[in-house]
Parts: C-alpha cells; sequence; structure tokens
C-alpha cells in the first residue's frame, strides 16, 4: 500500500474550483508536517504549500496565496488542497508530500520531503 495517495485532479475551466485529496497511511499522519507540490510539463517540482502537524500553521507560495487552501482531517489521515481561482498555469501533476523530520514547512528544497504520493494532474483550460 503505497503511503500517499493523491486524487481530485481533472479538467476545470480558468475561475473555476477543484478540491484535491491526499489520503495516508502506514505512519503516524498526525505527526508530520505535510506539504503540496507541481511539476508543469518541461519545468522543475514547484512547492506551494504547507501545513504543520496539527493543522495550526500554514504556508503558500505567493503564486497560489490568497487562491489556494490547504487543510488537513487528523481523523481520517488526510491532507486537502482546495483551489479556487484557477489559471491555465496552474495545469501541473500535483504531489503531496511529507516533511522529513526536523525541516521545517515551506521548504522549496525537495530533498527536505521524505515521502511522495504518484500524483494526481490538473489541468486548467477553456
Amino acid at each position: 500500500q503505497e503511503p500517499l495517495v493523491e486524487s481530485g485532479g481533472g479538467l476545470a475551466q480558468p475561475g473555476g474550483s477543484l478540491r484535491l485529496s491526499c489520503v495516508a497511511s502506514g505512519f503516524t499522519f498526525s505527526a508530520y508536517g505535510m506539504s503540496w507540490a507541481r511539476q508543469a510539463p518541461g519545468k522543475g517540482r514547484e512547492w506551494i504549500s504547507s501545513i504543520y502537524s496539527d493543522g495550526s500553521d500554514t504556508h503558500y507560495a505567493d503564486s497560489v496565496q490568497g487562491r489556494f487552501t490547504i487543510s488537513r482531517d487528523n481523523a481520517k489521515n488526510t491532507l486537502y488542497l482546495q483551489m479556487n481561482s484557477l489559471k491555465p498555469e496552474d495545469t501541473a501533476l500535483y504531489y503531496c508530500a511529507r516533511v522529513r523530520p526536523g525541516r521545517g514547512l515551506g521548504s522549496v528544497d525537495m530533498s527536505d520531503y521524505d515521502s511522495w504520493g504518484q500524483g494526481t494532474q490538473v489541468t486548467v483550460s477553456s
């Protein structure tokens, strides 16, 4: 069983919304900070948001600040990303990732994450 499994991607129109989910298993989800990252075709992986283990602190990249909201439900071992006001440049493969113990939130260094899901595709197009 994969430790992180994303879902919820799909096709959305510009200005539309999608909600991504990431179900965690095999580890104590509530003990870890979690993040979302994305990778557009031909580009490197980009960190976009992080959340503290208990949900008390969140961070966002400038590119999604005010449009995306990260949240988690520790009772369900699930991480979420609510994406509103979608733009064509949001088109990418979206990944959830577990923050490596001892590393801070909001890191753009992909080596600060020690487990990744397989990704879910988001396409924004009219």
